[in-house]
């Protein structure tokens, strides 16, 4: 499947494709980012239902423990977005101003009860992903 994403870096507008096993070009930031085995159980049944998808997480005021779930191709990757690395198979991206807030933390998606996000794709499954995280050691400069 090929699908195209504005790539972290790029110029505005600029626009890629490239297949959805292909990293998007953006920084990863491997280990960033983990999921609970019962997060990793609904995006199984998320992509059963949808196909491949990407996570963003999300900085609005309500919504700012939410990742939220999209089919891949469906949300274009913002310029200054940062990619924290994958859960099952699922890029997860933040967005760069929050990312420079939360550079030291580790995210850890999980699985509560409740509607996901209106425009994420475990809305409507009675349960949703949250964002748990621990702090981690910042390097003296």
């Amino acid at each position: 499947m090929d699908v195209a994403l504005r790539i972290a870096g790029g110029a505005p507008g600029a626009l890629r494709f490239f297949s959805a096993t292909e990293d998007s070009g953006s920084e990863a930031m491997n280990d960033k980012v983990t999921a609970t085995p019962e997060a990793l159980r609904l995006l199984a049944e998320i992509v059963a239902d949808h196909g491949p998808v990407l996570f963003h997480q999300s900085g609005g005021c309500c919504d700012g423990s939410s990742p939220m779930c999209y089919p891949l191709g469906d949300f274009i990757i913002g310029d200054h977005d940062v990619k924290l690395g994958e859960i099952g198979g699922a890029p997860f991206y933040i967005g760069g101003a929050q990312y420079e807030v939360w550079k030291h933390t580790d995210l850890i998606i999980d699985v509560v009860p409740g509607r996901g996000g209106m425009f994420s794709l475990d809305n409507g499954r009675e349960q949703r992903f949250l964002t748990r995280s621990t702090i981690c050691a910042v390097p003296n400069p």
